[in-house]
């Protein structure tokens, strides 16, 4: 319930406007991103160094120790690279899945015409370069890998964009940090139906059985995180033996998670109005009401935040600061040579990445301000869209991801190369252009 008592007494304050309930967390997230592309940059030459060094067969050995779980009949085992691009990376995608749910429910992104714009974007990202990809590789032994060039990495980007500072309008922040929210929910897709396995209909029945009790906890209003964290690993043991790729899960119970607080502030602030201090001496608690009004308090505090706010603000550190970097530890080695740079599918990753990736979001923009779909806020310029496609065009996490289930052996080495090549010219070209090109618009007679 969000209802609020009458009290004309409740504690007065300055009223908040829309802006200080949107502004603080963004400001936060845009932090930890931009820090955390930071991390995973030197975990990445990090990674690149060690596989080029006379250590490089023991890292390379490393990620492959086996390791696995057995539940009776059921055997859950994989390497530890398998353990961390399954599990830790489901977390990762639990946390876009919040995000995503944030900004459309409690963001700026909940306009649906302002959203619309970002979403068309991000279609025209992942469709345009998919198509370049497949028409460079049709028929060719890289044609499996046409999802690679389709998802662009968020703490890249952030990063990109925390270096110009002042220098773009805030718009294209929101702008590009929705765009690349929607193109990892997308990629998981993509990964669900073009990377999974054989379908166990029973498993699939029983992860499904396992969501369906999520939803009655949530709506008997159950609050306790650990028994959402049991149900949810049971979720992911069954949507991992069915077949589908277990990293889905995150997506899914993501995008379960309320949004909605259950304490208003009116509520909060009535109810710490009640609490007063413990009588002098007093030693002990005992099941005293001032212990009860401090517990009330305590819960109406946290229960403040909505779930979506609460998870976000307890995961984004440890998936920034550790599930990334250790993600990029675990995939970004690869012995570098001009064999893998000069195979062909290295070309259509590059090309996917730094062409399609920017035609494709310009296009589908347009397309959309055309139609009337969507908006365009008065101070993104044409110009800082284009800026920001060319960022798009950095999907180093995802697309590393996602060539670790299309392709093998050299192949998979040749997308690598293409991925960092196209993220080096992405990041390059999107820079250049976001400082070259003025900050507001000349003036138009509408938004398109």
């Amino acid at each position: 319930m969000t209802d609020a008592p009458t009290d004309p007494a409740a504690p007065v304050r300055l009223p908040r406007a829309l802006i200080d309930r949107i502004a603080p967390p963004f400001v936060r997230f845009l932090h930890i991103e931009a820090a955390g592309g930071a991390v995973l940059l030197v975990a990445t030459l990090v990674a690149l160094l060690l596989s080029n060094s006379p250590w490089a067969a023991g890292f390379s050995g490393l990620w492959e120790t086996r390791l696995e779980l057995r539940l009776g009949d059921l055997e859950f085992g994989r390497s530890l690279k398998g353990w961390i691009n399954d599990g830790l990376m489901t977390l990762f995608f639990f946390l876009v899945a919040l995000e995503l749910k944030r900004e459309a429910v409690l963001g700026e992104m909940r306009h649906p015409r302002m959203a619309a714009l970002s979403v068309a974007a991000a279609l025209g990202g992942m469709v345009a370069p998919a198509a370049l990809y497949l028409a460079l590789q049709w028929a060719q032994p890289g044609q499996h890998g046409w999802g690679i060039v389709m998802a662009t990495d968020t703490a890249f980007v952030i990063a990109c964009l925390a270096l110009l500072g002042k220098r773009i309008a805030h718009s294209l922040r929101v702008f590009m940090l929705f765009l690349a929210i929607v193109d990892d929910i997308g990629a998981i897709v993509v990964v669900a139906v073009g990377y999974s396995h054989h379908m166990d209909w029973r498993m699939l029945a029983l992860a499904g059985l396992c969501i369906g009790v999520l939803r009655v906890l949530a709506a008997a209003g159950l609050r306790s995180i650990p028994i959402y964290v049991m149900v949810g690993c049971a979720t992911w043991l069954a949507i991992d033996a069915s077949g589908l790729h277990a990293t889905v899960t995150g997506v899914i119970l993501g995008l379960m998670t309320p949004a909605r607080r259950w304490v208003s502030d009116r509520r909060l602030y009535a109810i710490l109005g009640q609490v007063i201090a413990h009588p002098a001496g007093q030693q002990g608690s005992g099941n005293t009401s001032d212990r009860r009004t401090l517990q009330v308090a305590e819960i109406a505090a946290r229960e403040s935040l909505s779930p979506v706010e609460r998870l976000e603000m307890a995961l984004h550190p440890w998936v920034s600061f550790c599930i990334m970097p250790v993600f990029a530890l675990a995939n970004a080695g690869l012995a570098l040579s001009w064999t893998s740079v000069a195979q062909p599918v290295a070309a259509a990753v590059f090309l996917g990445f730094a062409v399609g990736k920017p035609a494709g979001i310009l296009l589908f923009s347009a397309l959309a301000l055309r139609s009337g779909l969507a908006l365009r806020p008065a101070d993104l310029s044409w110009g800082q869209i284009t800026g920001g496609s060319f960022l798009a065009g950095i999907g180093f996490t995802m697309a590393l991801f996602i060539a670790n289930l299309a392709l093998v052996g050299p192949l998979m080495d040749s997308a690598k190369i293409g991925i960092f090549l196209a993220s080096l010219f992405s990041a390059a070209m999107g820079l250049a252009l976001l400082v070259w090109m003025p900050r507001t618009p000349p003036p138009t007679r509408g938004k398109r």
